[in-house]
């Protein structure tokens, strides 16, 4: 009996881990952050971050992986 209260506390446990993980990334999120980021560059550099920022959009559009050189994961809604 034991064993049973011990699986059924750790299924609950994970579908609780599940829906506090919340809505799934998309790479159009992804690209509005990059450019929020590129914000904070100095304004001759703005122009080409954000080219690099749709570079990364366009790759994750058609792959599901987000890309910018310095992180990549996999896995996203590519809207």
């Amino acid at each position: 009996m034991s064993r049973f209260i011990l699986a059924l506390s750790a299924m609950l446990a994970l579908a609780g881990v599940e829906k506090a993980q919340g809505t799934p990334m998309m790479c159009s999120s992804e690209q509005r952050s990059c450019i929020t980021a590129c914000q904070k560059n100095p304004p001759a550099l703005v122009a080409n971050c954000i080219s690099g920022c749709r570079a990364y959009f366009n790759y994750c559009r058609s792959t599901g992986c987000w890309d910018n050189g310095i992180n990549r994961y996999c896995g996203l809604l590519r809207q």
